[in-house]
């Protein structure tokens, strides 16, 4: 079917602006704005056949947003979560395209098991896809053979995290920084100084000076210090072999005297982004939300939360992924720090949630969340509401105000860390490659994504 979005506030490349848009054949055939022009309705160009108007007047269009960080579980994990519902929980929140994660059972750390997650997505998801390829100490010839323009990236775990792929050999590191042909995205702790913090917790929780059941413990076993010495590791060795490097979920201040804001990020070989979560929470709110807020890296102080936050602003920061990663319900909400899994679903309210920040305007958000993500990966004809881009597109009701509950979580882990925490937005209808995959509240579970092409025309990322 082909749609006509009327009188919509299309929010795109820094600015609002009302228009008409059209899609035909799964992409954005145009834009009529209607400060210029007249609209649809009294112009003389011909509509296609079968073309369905939806009115979205009072409510913003802006692309379909492109989560580069996420969970999904499958395989081996889904009874956590799966491609099939958290892609629906995706498009729920507006976004059109995800990026997924190695950590999963097996680890996708071969051509082949890479593969056969694009097989899984291609029968089950909503939204369209990419997945990373997990490095290890030993898997440099499988990253060597990656087809660059089909894969969005290379995933590294410089410190341990769910799944346990943490790379600890310098040899590796070297090698992999300095030949891997593609983006670099980095989850950066040191492991040894976490190591140190955990076992001085257990000391005190044998002496009785601490408790196992004391959540904000977490926030000081990794610490700052953990984040940024293995930031400032992986950033060294960027320079110094001109890999592009993405450093994941930054949750520090210290962190970004690492980063830049001085040249266009599309000219920048390290890059960053950070999630809601870091900037909507800190560790004063541990005592309220206990361990449904354990993450890793942990939520950290006030301080740096503003600091990101400014950092978004100023462009230090460049993109925000929502780092969605489903735990039953048993896994987290246990008595000790020791059993408790670290993370916890957001992807169907991250756009919410960044709306919900005072300072944030739309046209930043949708940079951060949008147009980033595909200037940064270099994904083909999205991120961007252009005409000839496909039609990846949300519908954004700014005043629908609502607060977030366990009922209406569409994750199969079937709660949230945000239970209670107010939003004055909704994504009413996503659309993804012209199809209207979600609309108030209702899914078309009969469509489809696409695999996410990377325009990557030189064949290497040095």
């Amino acid at each position: 079917m082909n749609y006509l979005i009327k009188n919509a506030s299309v929010v795109n490349e820094e600015e609002i602006f009302r228009a008409d848009v059209l899609v035909r054949d799964g992409l954005i055939a145009d834009i009529v704005r209607l400060e210029d022009s007249p609209s649809y309705d009294s112009c003389s160009m011909d509509l296609p056949s079968g073309v369905r108007i939806i009115d979205a007047t009072g409510k913003y269009l802006i692309p379909g947003i492109i989560d580069e960080h996420v969970h999904f579980r499958e395989p081996g994990l889904t009874a956590k979560a799966d491609i099939a519902s958290e892609s629906r929980a995706a498009v729920a929140g507006g976004v059109t395209s995800f990026m997924d994660m190695p950590n999963t059972q097996p680890q996708t750390v071969t051509r082949q098991f890479l593969e056969d997650k694009f097989d899984l997505a291609s029968q089950k998801s909503l939204a369209n896809y990419s997945f990373y390829l997990g490095a290890t100490n030993d898997n440099i010839s499988e990253i060597l053979g990656l087809d660059i323009d089909k894969v969005c990236g290379v995933k590294l775990f410089m410190g341990s995290s769910t799944g346990n792929m943490l790379v600890d050999s310098r040899v590796a590191l070297e090698t992999l920084f300095r030949e891997t042909p593609c983006l670099i995205a980095a989850h950066c702790e040191d492991e040894g100084i976490i190591r140190h913090n955990i076992e001085s917790f257990r000391a005190a929780v044998a002496t009785g000076e601490a408790t196992v059941g004391d959540p904000s413990v977490h926030s000081r076993i990794r610490n700052g210090e953990a984040c940024y010495r293995s930031a400032a590791y992986a950033v060294d060795l960027a320079h110094r072999t001109g890999a592009r490097l993405h450093l994941l979920h930054v949750s520090t201040a210290a962190e970004l005297k690492l980063l830049r804001n001085d040249i266009p990020m599309a000219e920048k070989k390290i890059t960053a982004e950070t999630c809601p979560h870091y900037l909507l929470l800190d560790e004063s709110r541990y005592a309220e939300l206990g361990f449904a807020m354990k993450c890793n890296p942990a939520i950290k102080s006030a301080e740096d939360r503003s600091a990101l936050t400014d950092a978004l602003h100023t462009g230090k920061i460049d993109t925000v992924g929502t780092d969605h990663a489903p735990h039953l319900k048993e896994e987290k909400f246990t008595d000790s720090y020791f059993t408790s899994k670290s993370g916890f679903p957001s992807i169907q309210h991250g756009f919410d949630l960044m709306h919900s920040i005072p300072s944030m305007s739309m046209p930043e958000i949708v940079r951060l969340m949008c147009h980033n993500p595909a200037t940064l990966y270099r994904i083909d004809g999205r991120g961007f509401i252009r005409k000839g881009y496909h039609a990846d597109l949300a519908i954004v009701d700014p005043d629908c105000s609502g607060s977030i509950s366990d009922e209406s979580e569409f994750s199969k882990c079937g709660w949230s860390p945000y239970c209670g925490f107010r939003t004055d937005s909704r994504v009413t209808h996503t659309f993804v490659n012209g199809n209207l995959v979600f609309e108030n509240g209702k899914f078309n579970d009969g469509y489809r994504g696409e695999r996410l092409v990377f325009n990557r025309p030189d064949g290497t990322e040095h």
